[in-house]
């Protein structure tokens, strides 16, 4: 059975991250195991932990007044998911469900964020990595976008 730092140092989000960082960083994580169809966090609440899939996929998707989900993109192995932990007001924007049995690293968002807080090197790192995520993640949504609605002036 593989340790988290030997988890965390396998997947791509932690490329490159020396062992004392990646031990930090695991004294806040735990494996987690998720049926397909369960609920990693819903919109509105806390947003208390972030997930590093090992395996599976999760939809992330707005949910409207009816109750009626709409999937707005689909994270998979190696992606992380949840990214309001670590800003204020710590609030999730979508729901995020898994779409298949899913395998993760779960992280404790209080512990990230005084981990952060006390290490600023630590802080900075995991920066890079989840900026680097919502910068991917809006490149793809301005390509859905151009699918949907075509590009302006075209034909």
């Amino acid at each position: 059975m593989k340790s988290i730092e030997q988890l965390l140092a396998e997947n791509p989000f932690f490329e490159g991250l020396d062992d004392e960082t990646l031990t930090t960083i695991a004294g806040c994580a735990q494996n987690v195991h998720l049926r397909e169809g369960e609920t990693l966090f819903q919109a509105d609440d806390l947003a208390d932990q972030c997930f590093v899939l090992r395996t599976g996929r999760v939809a992330l998707e707005i949910v409207d007044s009816g109750g009626h989900g709409m999937i707005v993109d689909t994270v998979q192995a190696g992606d992380l998911v949840g990214l309001a932990w670590l800003v204020p007001p710590y609030r999730w924007d979508l729901d995020a469900r898994a779409v298949e049995p899913v395998n993760a690293v779960a992280f404790d968002a209080m512990c990230l964020r005084t981990k952060c807080d006390k290490d600023p090197r630590v802080g900075y790192l995991l920066m890079q990595r989840v900026a680097g995520t919502m910068h991917d993640r809006i490149r793809s949504a301005r390509v859905r976008l151009l699918d949907v609605y075509g590009v302006p002036g075209g034909s």
